[in-house]
């Protein structure tokens, strides 16, 4: 008695090779991790340096924990490794992210593979990505953005493989691992994962949620997630209270819908639309894309709630690698007939990738700062780039946008507290404690600084960690209160040093004092609920 096999409908990918594909992968990735440890070498020799964030999270990563006030435990084992590595090298510190992003080129060139697409398509994906000024940007320092797509770009191949008839088991773990470390990585991948499930549910690829396998690649995403949830509950839910503080204290820029979509133009590169807003139109009304119209309802989906919630733009650059998946196959569809597309050429499509590269050039100074600043500040004027109004914070800049404001003055900080430091007395050194305005200038002399009293300050997480004993007997205070504030509240209060440095961000042209007999109110070991600033 013969068996007979049903029928099925899976396709495999039009490139079966998949060694080809990674081969052709890790080329592009290997250009991206080359040209951000070039660039970084680059920056450290002519003048730039550590970027505010970093030196919060190299101090996270002394303080290892399951959540933070403002991101997740990832970001800070990231810089956990790398200062262990590298100590204090810049490049060093950056090398991890810089792999990040190469693994998103990597990634996109997968996707493209894993949607039908050959090398044309593969190379014209990863090109824009490698490209575009936003990943640049996220991946010249160390941070968690540089990992998002890793985790959300996993997760969606994981399910697309499984579309492709691929193993349910290990596509869906591989899926729970991904989207549960993205999680880990940053608790806001939850609205792309609400994205997606709405996106699956509206098609009918949505057969893949009711599966026994489905469940246990869900319950493994919890599983992985848990830990910072009880985190965040033990800490009587900081990460939120850093939310709402943002929100009523109008922290971001709230952009309306259009200026957040030509946002988006920008971050990629304008040049590059002809790729990704092609590819989502493959997605949506391509026949031949019918069993991916999943991921085009999920990028529309994530993309309206994000400009609902008034997010920072950059927010939904994490999902374009899929778009820029699917524009390279359009491409390769629609000049299939092409000689240089019929060998299955990488490049195949010349004069526009021409153009994609040389576009790139001209915008990477705004991405990533290769010149020297007032070098800088001629060539954005020159091609009318910079505008004060593109920070993403409700933060006036001073000379260089805050981005690249936010890499000066740290050095200057450490040198002057230090000088105060080493002309108090050995009785008064034994006494003191420093206390910082916000996480930048505590992390900075916590990570430069050399033989200094106690650093604390309210900002985030950094009051999590406490007054470490800093008491009102002498304080060093880095401030842009006026004299006549602590006037009132310490015995004797001297303006020791001022911070001015002319291209740091104006916000910190501070004062640091130098204060005496300070009252309890004053006191940070006293009094360290008045000093709780999450924000």
């Amino acid at each position: 008695m013969s068996t007979a096999t049903a029928p099925t409908t899976v396709v495999r990918p039009m490139d079966r090779s998949l060694g080809d594909a990674l081969r052709l992968a890790l080329l592009f990735a290997l250009i991206k991790l080359g040209l951000h440890i070039g660039t970084n070498l680059w920056e450290a020799h002519i003048g730039w340096g550590y970027f505010r964030d970093e030196f919060y999270y190299l101090m996270c990563g002394r303080h290892l924990a399951w959540g933070y006030v403002d991101h997740g435990p990832i970001v800070a084992m990231q810089a956990r490794i790398a200062e262990t590595l590298f100590g204090h090298s810049l490049a060093g510190i950056r090398l991890l992210s810089a792999a990040a992003g190469a693994m998103r080129v990597l990634l996109t060139g997968l996707l493209a593979w894993s949607l039908g697409g050959r090398r044309p398509a593969q190379a014209l994906a990863m090109l824009g990505v490698l490209l575009a000024p936003q990943y640049l940007g996220l991946d010249s320092f160390l941070s968690m953005n540089s990992f998002e797509s890793i985790f959300w770009m996993g997760g969606l191949l994981a399910l697309i493989l499984q579309i492709r008839g691929y193993s349910q088991r290990w596509c869906w773990i591989a899926f729970g691992i991904s989207a549960g470390i993205g999680l880990l990585n940053k608790p806001s991948m939850t609205f792309f994962l609400i994205a997606l499930l709405l996106g699956l549910l509206l098609t009918p690829e949505r057969r893949v949620l009711f599966t026994r396998w489905s469940a246990i690649g869900i319950a493994l995403l919890v599983l992985i997630a848990l830990p910072n949830l009880i985190w965040q509950i033990a800490n009587h839910w900081p990460t939120l209270e850093f939310l709402h503080n943002g929100r009523v204290g109008n922290k971001n820029v709230a952009l309306a819908s259009l200026p957040f979509l030509v946002k988006q133009v920008q971050n990629l590169n304008p040049v590059s639309i002809l790729i990704w807003a092609w590819g989502l139109l493959w997605l949506l009304l391509n026949r031949t894309a019918k069993t991916w119209r999943f991921l085009g309802y999920t990028y529309l989906i994530f993309l309206a709630s994000m400009m609902a919630l008034h997010a920072k733009d950059y927010y939904v650059v994490p999902i374009y690698p899929i778009l820029f998946a699917a524009g390279g196959i359009a491409w390769e569809q629609r000049f299939r007939e092409r000689s240089a597309v019929r060998h299955n050429r990488a490049f195949a499509f010349p004069l526009y990738e021409a153009i994609l590269v040389l576009t790139g050039l001209l915008i990477l100074p705004m991405a990533i700062p290769v010149m020297r600043p007032l070098q800088w500040v001629a060539y954005a004027k020159a091609l009318h780039l910079y505008d004060q109004s593109s920070n993403s914070e409700n933060e006036s800049s001073g000379i260089l946008p805050q981005f690249y404001a936010d890499r000066f003055g740290w050095q200057e900080e450490v040198d002057k507290v230090s000088a105060i430091v080493q002309h108090l007395s050995p009785e008064d050194r034994s006494h003191a404690g420093i206390l910082a305005d916000n996480y930048g200038e505590a992390g900075a002399l916590d990570f430069l600084g050399r033989g200094l009293p106690p650093i604390v300050s309210g900002h985030n997480t950094y009051w999590l960690w406490g007054p470490r004993g800093v008491g009102g007997q002498v304080l060093i205070v880095i401030s842009g209160d006026k004299p006549q504030h602590f006037e009132r509240l310490c015995r004797q209060v001297e303006v020791a040093a001022t911070m001015d440095h002319p291209l740091s961000m104006p916000f910190e042209h501070k004062r640091i004092y130098l204060l005496h007999g300070c009252q309890s109110v004053q006191s940070p070991e006293n009094n360290w609920l008045k000093y709780k600033h999450y924000f």
